[in-house]
C-alpha cells in the first residue's frame, strides 16, 4: 500500500487544476475546491497513518483496518460530492472509485479475519484497492483540463 509518492502527486494535481479553473467568483467552484482540498488532505492523513505502523506491534491489523475504514468513509464522501456542472460527467467515476474502496475494506477484514492471513482475499482487496484510486486520478487528470492516458479507459466523445 505504498502510495505516498502517488498521493503527492494527487494532491498537486487536485489544487493546481481547481486553482486554474476556480479563477473567477463562482462559489460552485470554490465550494467543490474546498471539498477536494479536504479530501486529498484526508486521503494524505491516512496514508501517513498507515505508512507509520509498526509492523511487528501486535495492534497492527488492527491499527491498518481501523485507517481503512477511515478511507472507506473518505472515499464515501467523496461519492457525494456534488461536481459543478462542467464536471457532472465525472461523478460517475467518484461513484465507482467509493463502491471499490468499500470492497478493498471489506475484503481486507475478511482477509484478516479469525486471527489469520488469506493471501488471495488481499489480492482481491488490493486489486480493489487500486481500482478505486485508479479511478480518482482519471478524476483529477480530467479536472486539470487533461485526457487521461490510459490503456484500460475508453472515452466516448459527443458530437
Amino acid at each position: 500500500m505504498n502510495k505516498t509518492k502517488r498521493l503527492q502527486k494527487i494532491c498537486i494535481a487536485i489544487l493546481t487544476a481547481l486553482l486554474l479553473t476556480a479563477c473567477g467568483e463562482d462559489s460552485e467552484l470554490i465550494q467543490f475546491q474546498n471539498s477536494m482540498d479536504e479530501f486529498c488532505t484526508k486521503i494524505s492523513e491516512i496514508d501517513t497513518g498507515i505508512n507509520n505502523i509498526d509492523a511487528q506491534s501486535e495492534n497492527a491489523v488492527d491499527e491498518l483496518l481501523n485507517y481503512l475504514d477511515d478511507l472507506d468513509i473518505v472515499f464515501r464522501a467523496f461519492a457525494r460530492l456534488d461536481f459543478p456542472e462542467e464536471f457532472d460527467y465525472l461523478e460517475p467515476l467518484a461513484d465507482e472509485s467509493s463502491q471499490y474502496m468499500s470492497e478493498a475494506v471489506a475484503n481486507y477484514h475478511e482477509a484478516y479475519s479469525n486471527h489469520s492471513y488469506q493471501e488471495s482475499t488481499a489480492e482481491y482487496a488490493r486489486q480493489n484497492y487500486s481500482r478505486a484510486y485508479k479511478r480518482v486520478q482519471i478524476i483529477i487528470t480530467f479536472l486539470h483540463g487533461e485526457t487521461p492516458n490510459d490503456a484500460d479507459l475508453t472515452i466516448e466523445y459527443d458530437n
